[in-house]
């Protein structure tokens, strides 16, 4: 059964309002889609309160603290792309995976509501290296980056490190062109970078 597709029953409480655990899940699914969006520091904690239809008793039951609900989004985000990318290893090549992550950057540039890399976007708004946002987004990137190499290791690559940075950056320069400039100049030369790294590996195995 595809995840969409699950259906979850829940008790509601009597007096109408939202089950504590719906509650929490809808409060972190709004907060997702608005710090997206509009930027974290834009959006107030009442926006999302009103938004997800709860109480602020309720809010600060779940997460205490509008701090605490912004890691909870950079946290969820990176599970979200941990869980894709390690759901398409087992049945793929790594030169399949490492094609699949540069079509997946590449569809996301076209789709609506598309406004940049969310973790770059977050880190943008927290100048702080050692606040634990900044914290969570840099685990992310070494985890990303990980993945990477050892992809690119698999395939042959004669330099996986390198190769995995060089693709990481050409990944977050195209995101930011695609927002901020010329999105089909950003894909092109993401695309064209990314089979460069991959055609370096290729003629190493061969």
């Amino acid at each position: 059964m595809h995840p969409e597709e699950t259906i979850v029953v829940v008790d509601t409480p009597q007096d109408g309002s939202k089950p504590a655990s719906a509650a929490k899940a809808r409060l972190l699914e709004v907060a997702d889609d608005l710090f997206y969006s509009e930027g974290i520091h834009t959006v107030g904690i009442d926006r999302i309160i009103a938004t997800a239809g709860v109480t602020k008793a309720t809010f600060y039951k779940h997460y205490g603290s509008k701090e605490n609900l912004i890691l909870e989004y950079v946290v969820g985000r990176s599970d979200a792309v941990r869980g894709l990318l390690l759901g398409v290893v087992d049945d793929r090549t790594p030169a399949e995976v490492l094609r699949w992550t540069v079509s997946t950057v590449l569809e996301n540039m076209s789709r609506p509501g598309f406004r940049g890399c969310p973790f770059l976007n977050a880190a943008s708004e927290f100048p702080d290296r050692a606040h634990p946002v900044r914290a969570a987004i840099a685990e992310h990137r070494e985890w990303y980056q990980g993945f990477l190499t050892d992809q690119l290791k698999l395939m042959g690559h004669p330099y996986p490190g390198d190769g995995a940075d060089e693709l990481y950056l050409l990944r977050d320069g195209a995101l930011s062109c695609a927002y901020s400039g010329d999105p089909v100049a950003a894909q092109t030369a993401y695309e064209r970078g990314a089979e460069r790294i991959l055609a370096q590996a290729a003629a190493t195995v061969s």
